[in-house]
């Protein structure tokens, strides 16, 4: 006879008993209770303490502004778009607001009355934004005023991408919508279908050599053709593996990112893929589970895992160079690259600094009580992050290594031994001239302990015979 699991009567029979001995027993058969249903216990693993560090980073706080509400408690990654000296950000009330780059002064505010969820993105003459109703809003980038709306088939979690004429959107049901940029009419519907469970998020499209670039939920990558909707290429990069739902998720969340004629990707439970541009051929994959958007230089391709990790590996082969683990758990952002450093944001509104060589944190600052949930972007040597409490700050840095203080400083360093033995010398005239032959061994001609000797007895150097 096989082993059946307990039926509803065999169950509701046990609760019922643990319930009496609960009541009986006081808090021991409590915490028994608690722990059979589950209730009461906290399993998930605490956020890393802030640790102690080597400051090498002054940071510069340009600006901060409140620019609204933000993603309002909800996690929804609400990020700011950048063009050309203005920055424009939206909040989940409806609120849009564009601002001054360089100072943070206000250009213009609309509040639309929407339930704003996806978004802004901006091109030269458009900002468009999408809602948890499908609803799609295009306005002036130089004034505010609306353009025109559309309407798409379900709530829109990714920023709207336009490039071309062609604006595109991204909804959680699986589909890519084509939407005239002059006059919000839709063009083509590519639609695939959507697994059972998959996390809270879509991935943002890209548009780069006239092709859509877009991962999907189940660990797809398809490329596009942006005028047509076309499908050029198809990869799958994950392979689902489990016996549950909650195990076979393999979800593309982030957006990829595109570097010359490279693709990297990353999927949850799953890896971070290197695909061709051209045709989708996987170039290299490494063993990491993320949803966060990532970040590039010249050489190297930087990922935050899913736990916290943020890694430093090799752009072209995938190899690891560095790996900072002292911020685990602290729902970490994908990182951003400003000059020689790394910029990540965390669950406490702090923002950290890493060293680019080392991953070393060099600077940390709290911008906002609230989360950073989405990643900070860089212009113009400038750094903003963004809060779900709708905090948007501008930083720059400066570097504190000791190569970078004032040469007068490092001198001053170097001459206080001796300024301080010369001292000593004038103040007992019989050492004087020990403290003379010191100087005058034949190691140098001329020293600069001899013209500190000069200043102070008068003497003019003789020439050695």
């Amino acid at each position: 006879m096989t082993n059946q699991p307990l039926n509803l009567f065999s169950q509701l029979r046990v609760f019922s008993l643990l319930l009496v001995l609960s009541l009986c027993l006081g808090c021991g058969a409590k915490k028994m209770l608690d722990g059979f249903m589950g209730a009461g216990v906290d399993n998930s693993i605490p956020p890393s303490e802030l640790v102690d560090f080597s400051e090498t980073t002054r940071l510069e706080n340009l600006w901060s502004e409140d620019v609204g509400k933000g993603s309002d408690e909800l996690f929804i990654k609400l990020v700011p778009a950048l063009l050309n000296d203005k920055i424009f950000t939206a909040d989940t009330r409806g609120n849009i607001s564009a601002l001054y780059a360089d100072t943070g002064k206000s250009v213009w505010n609309k509040n639309s009355d929407l339930s704003i969820t996806g978004g802004p993105g901006a091109d030269e003459n458009l900002v468009v934004v999408g809602t948890s109703e499908g609803e799609v809003l295009s306005l002036s980038s130089d004034t505010g005023d609306e353009i025109w709306r559309s309407k798409v088939s379900s709530e829109i979690l990714s920023s709207p991408k336009e490039s071309d004429g062609v604006v595109v959107i991204r909804t959680i049901d699986g589909k890519i919508f084509a939407l005239d940029a002059t006059t919000g009419e839709r063009l083509w519907i590519y639609d695939r279908t959507v697994p059972a469970l998959t996390l809270r998020g879509t991935s943002t499209p890209v548009i780069a050599n006239g092709l859509i670039i877009a991962g999907f939920d189940g660990g797809r990558v398809t490329a596009l053709e942006l005028k047509t909707g076309k499908l050029i290429w198809e990869t799958k990069v994950a392979v689902s593996r489990g016996r549950s739902e909650l195990e076979r998720m393999v979800d593309i969340d982030a957006q990829p990112l595109i570097v010359g004629d490279a693709i990297y990707i990353t999927t949850f439970q799953a890896n971070v893929s290197a695909l061709s541009l051209e045709n989708g051929q996987v170039l290299w994959q490494r063993d990491i589970s993320s949803y966060a958007e990532l970040g590039a230089d010249a050489t190297n391709l930087y990922v935050t895992d899913d736990i916290g990790n943020v890694w430093a590996l090799d752009r072209f082969s995938g190899t690891s160079i560095w790996k900072q683990e002292k911020l685990t758990h602290r729902q970490v952002t994908g990182p951003a690259i400003l000059g020689e450093r790394v910029i990540v944001g965390d669950f406490e509104g702090y923002i950290h600094w890493l060293d680019k060589t080392t991953g070393e944190i060099s600077a940390r600052k709290q911008i906002d009580n609230a989360p950073i949930l989405s990643q900070p972007i860089v212009s113009n040597d400038i750094l903003f992050a963004y809060s779900s409490g709708g905090t948007l700050s501008a930083y720059t840095y400066f570097g504190l290594e000791r190569t970078e203080l004032p040469a007068e400083t490092i001198v001053e360093e170097e001459l206080t031994p001796i300024v301080e033995e010369v001292i000593e010398a004038e103040e007992s005239k019989t050492e004087i001239s020990q403290v003379q032959e010191k100087i005058e061994e034949p190691e140098e001609e001329s020293s600069l302990f001899g013209s500190f000797i000069d200043i102070f007895t008068g003497d003019e150097e003789e020439e050695e015979e």
